[in-house]
C-alpha cells in the first residue's frame, strides 16, 4: 500500500503512535540534566545579586522538597518500619531522577508502582500507596514542565492504561484510580497551559526582537536612500559642468592639437555615460514619494537658506536662535545640504518630542572643517510630546558618518536635548570667501 493511498485516519494513528515513540520510548534514558531558572522575571531581579545566584536553582529545590514529602508519608504510613524506607525510597528515586532523565523517570514510576503496592499491604491504596500517589503526580508535572504538551497526553493515558491493567488482572478490594486519573487530569491540563503560556511568550520575544531588527535595517536603508536622492542633483551637477566644460575646451584653443580634441571628447563622453548610470542607479534605489515627486528637479537647500528654515520654525511655535561663528565661506555641496538637513531634523525633534521649549542652532566654521550644534531645552506647557521611533537621529547619523564626521545625540542635564556634529572638510575644498552672514 502505497503512502497515496492509505486513508487519513491510517495516516493519524501512524502519526500519533511516532510520537508516543518519540515522546517516551525514543532516547527515554538520555541524560538531560535540568538547567537552573532564569533569573530575569519580574520576581527574581528584584531580588539581590547573591539571592539571585540561589534562586535560579528553585525548582531544584522544589522537587527535592517534594522527594522528602514523599518519604516522610512513607514512614508515617508504614508506623516507622523499614517498610516504609522500602516502599518510599523507589517513588522518591523516580521523582529525583526527573533532574537528569525526565522521560526515563516517568517509565520507573510506572513500573515501580505493582512493586511498592505489594509490598506497601497496608490497605491504604490500591494501585498506588500514598507515597507512590504523590510521587506519581509530580513525576507527571515535572515531566509535562520540561517537554512538550503531546508528551503530558501520552503519560496520562500511559497512566490511565496501567490503572485498567490493575483492575482487571491484579485485582483489589479498593482502588484510588479514578483519583488518580482525576487529579493528575488538573495537574497536567494547569502544567500545559503555562507551558505553552511561557513558550508563546518566548516566541513572541522573539518575533519582537526580529521585527525590531528588520525595522532599524530598513530605516537605515530608507534614510540612506533619502541622502542618495538628495546628492544625486549635487553629483548630477558638478558631471554636467564637467561635460559642458569638456566639450567648449578645444574652442578655447586656437588650432588644438588632434590628441587634445579626443581626449576632451573622451572626457565629456565618459562624463555623461557617469551621468547616465548615476541616474539609473537612482532610479533602482528610489523609494517613490509624492515629496519628492512633485519637484525632483528642486535644488538641494545650503546653510545659506538657514533663515527660512528658522521663520518656519518659528511659525510652527517654537523659538529658536541662530549663532554663528568663525569666517563664513561657501563649503562643498554635500557639506552644506548635510548641514542643513540635521539642523533640520534636529528642529523637528524639538517641535515633536519638547512642546513649548526654546533651541538654540550654533554653526561654527573653523579651519579643518564645520561643526554644529543644536540644543533645545525640556519640554514646558501641558501639551504632551509626540513620540518617535529614532528614525531622526539615525538619519542624521548617517550623514555625519557619510562625510567621516563624528556626531553625540544625548539628554541634556536640564532635561533639554542636545545633537552636535563635526564635518571636516579639507582646505583646499573650500570656496573663496563670502561675506560673513548676520547673526540672530
Amino acid at each position: 500500500m502505497t503512502e497515496k493511498t492509505r486513508s487519513p485516519e491510517f495516516r493519524l494513528a501512524m502519526g500519533a503512535l511516532s510520537g508516543l515513540r518519540q515522546d517516551l520510548f525514543h532516547d527515554a534514558f538520555a541524560y538531560r540534566p535540568l538547567p537552573p531558572m532564569s533569573t530575569d522575571g519580574p520576581l527574581t531581579r528584584r531580588l539581590p545579586e547573591r539571592m539571585r545566584t540561589y534562586a535560579a536553582w528553585t525548582p531544584h529545590a522544589v522537587v527535592a522538597g517534594l522527594a522528602m514529602f514523599v518519604l516522610l508519608i512513607a514512614f508515617a504510613v508504614s508506623g516507622g518500619a523499614a517498610e516504609g524506607l522500602v516502599t518510599g525510597v523507589l517513588p522518591v528515586a523516580a521523582l529525583l531522577m526527573t533532574l537528569v532523565r525526565p522521560s526515563g523517570a516517568w517509565w520507573v514510576s510506572l513500573l515501580s508502582t505493582p512493586f511498592v503496592g505489594i509490598l506497601g499491604s497496608s490497605g491504604d491504596g490500591w494501585p498506588w500507596t500514598p507515597p507512590a500517589f504523590v510521587a506519581h503526580l509530580g513525576v507527571m508535572v515535572v515531566v509535562a514542565a520540561r517537554t512538550r504538551p503531546r508528551t503530558a497526553a501520552w503519560m496520562w493515558l500511559g497512566t490511565a492504561a496501567y490503572a485498567l491493567f490493575a483492575e482487571v488482572f491484579l485485582g483489589g478490594y479498593s482502588t484510588d484510580s479514578p483519583q488518580m486519573l482525576f487529579v493528575a487530569a488538573l495537574a497536567l491540563l494547569a502544567t500545559t497551559v503555562v507551558n505553552v503560556r511561557r513558550e508563546a511568550q518566548r516566541e513572541v520575544t522573539v518575533q519582537r526582537t526580529v521585527t525590531a531588527v528588520e525595522r532599524d535595517r530598513r530605516t537605515l536603508l530608507e534614510e540612506r536612500t533619502t541622502i542618495a536622492r538628495e546628492l544625486h542633483d549635487v553629483v548630477a551637477h558638478h558631471m554636467s559642468v564637467v561635460a559642458i566644460q569638456a566639450e567648449a575646451a578645444p574652442y578655447r584653443v586656437e588650432n588644438p592639437p588632434p590628441e587634445l580634441e579626443q581626449a576632451f571628447v573622451t572626457i565629456r563622453e565618459n562624463a555623461v555615460a557617469a551621468l547616465t548610470e548615476l541616474r539609473r542607479v537612482l532610479g533602482v534605489v528610489r523609494v517613490e514619494s509624492s515629496e519628492y515627486n512633485a519637484a525632483p528637479d528642486a535644488p538641494q537647500p545650503t546653510l545659506a537658506e538657514l533663515d527660512g528654515l528658522m521663520a518656519n520654525v518659528r511659525d510652527a511655535g517654537l523659538t529658536v536662535d541662530k549663532t554663528i561663528t568663525g569666517s563664513v565661506r561657501e563649503l562643498p555641496q554635500g557639506v552644506e545640504l548635510s548641514a542643513y538637513r540635521i539642523i533640520q531634523e534636529a528642529l523637528s525633534n524639538a517641535l515633536r518630542h519638547a512642546p513649548g521649549s526654546t533651541a538654540k542652532v550654533e554653526v561654527s566654521y573653523v579651519l579643518g572643517g564645520l561643526g554644529l550644534r543644536i540644543v533645545n531645552t525640556a519640554p514646558q506647557g501641558l501639551v504632551k510630546p509626540s513620540p518617535g521611533a529614532g528614525h531622526g537621529i539615525t538619519g542624521m547619523r548617517e550623514r555625519v558618518s557619510m562625510l567621516n564626521g563624528e556626531m553625540a545625540a544625548q539628554a541634556t542635564e536640564e532635561g533639554g536635548y542636545e545633537v552636535a556634529a563635526f564635518i571636516p572638510v579639507a582646505p583646499a575644498e573650500t570656496a573663496p570667501v563670502v561675506k560673513p552672514e548676520p547673526t540672530a
